[in-house]
């Protein structure tokens, strides 16, 4: 599936990578992005081209943390008319709930859930581009970005609890402290912010909310023009409930308001099945998985939903050949398209 997103998303990508010494047309002619993304923000460009757009840069550059500059200077306006609602929501709360609604209208490939744990709120982060490169730069910037964002509607004084990557730490530590003020944390299981429950009730200064519901009404007639299909929703919902070690049929049925039998009839209708789903979502987890030395196979099959590494093993064994430990040292990578990662909540939309 071809994912878009607007054009906004390269919001200053000319000028980063002049400052790191790039030449911009050339590297978007080689990913296959016409100049003009750089000129309107509401052009609908490739994701994946996008996500390779910002690799090659960072390569070519000697720059790894381009992502990072790419982030540091967005602001809500980036977002069109969802930073219009997102801005004018009456607490953060609502503002966060708008941006889950309908980030979707900004960006085909990002995922965001928000959920509340014990005295502090995550807001889980997940890119379904259907890149097969590395993410790095991409989570970066949507993760700063999505920070500077935060800061935007809370106040510059603001900080967060935590940041989570899912990838290794760079080199050089700079940009991030620069960036997130400190508390970053890599080797994660997710991408997200970590942030104090209490401020979720925090009352944006710009807020106008008596125009957020024109914009509201405004995104609701552009939402409904572009529903993802059952086959979305249902791919998203596993991302959110495998490591949970709960996503079975009726359960991701249920989250979506419709019982086990309308679920099967409707992915029917669009050729597609549960457990097609759940395998090919597992399949793409596992590689990516398995790529990062730090983590157990036992803990790899925990995070896919296998209740024993036995049952795990069977599976991977089926689907690739080989054991997951022979597999991991071989570094081998299996065909096959490359489907999202993993998200702590999905938004079901």
């Amino acid at each position: 599936m071809s994912r878009l997103v607007r054009s906004a998303t390269l919001s200053r990508y000319a000028e980063v990578a002049r400052s790191v010494g790039l030449d911009p047309l050339p590297i978007l002619a080689e990913v296959g992005l016409p100049r003009s993304c750089l000129d309107a923000e509401d052009n609908l460009i490739s994701a994946s081209a996008v996500c390779r757009l910002l690799e090659v840069s960072a390569a070519a550059s000697g720059a790894e943390d381009f992502g990072l500059r790419m982030a540091e200077s967005r602001q809500l306006s980036v977002l069109g008319p969802l930073g219009m609602a997102v801005r004018d929501s009456p607490t953060l709360r609502d503002a966060l709930s708008a941006m889950v609604r309908y980030v979707a209208l900004h960006s085909e490939a990002l995922v965001l859930g928000v959920e509340e744990r014990g005295g502090a709120f995550v807001i889980g982060m997940s890119l379904m581009a259907g890149y097969a490169g590395s993410m790095r730069q991409a989570d970066e910037m949507v993760l700063g970005s999505l920070y500077r964002m935060l800061k935007e509607l809370i106040g510059p004084g603001w900080r967060a609890r935590r940041i989570c990557f899912s990838h290794s730490a760079p080199r050089n530590l700079s940009s991030c402290l620069r960036v997130f003020g400190g508390a970053v944390d890599f080797g994660c299981d997710f991408n997200g912010i970590v942030c104090e429950l209490k401020d979720m009730e925090a009352v944006p200064p710009a807020a106008r909310p008596e125009l957020a519901r024109y914009a509201h009404a405004y995104l609701d007639s552009l939402a409904a023009h572009a529903s993802p299909s059952m086959t979305e929703k249902v791919r998203r919902m596993v991302l959110s409930l495998l490591p949970t070690g709960h996503c079975s049929v009726e359960r991701v049925a249920g989250q979506l308001g419709i019982d086990r039998r309308t679920l099967h009839r409707k992915l029917l209708q669009e050729d597609a099945t549960f457990s097609d789903i759940l395998d090919e979502v597992r399949v793409t987890l596992a590689v990516q998985y398995l790529g990062h030395s730090e983590r157990s196979v036992s803990y790899v099959a925990v995070l896919l939903g296998f209740s024993m590494q036995s049952a795990f093993s069977r599976w991977f064994r089926g689907h690739f050949g080989c054991s997951p430990s022979a597999w991991r040292a071989e570094g081998a990578q299996p065909p096959g398209p490359v489907l999202p990662r993993p998200l702590l909540v999905a938004n079901s939309g």
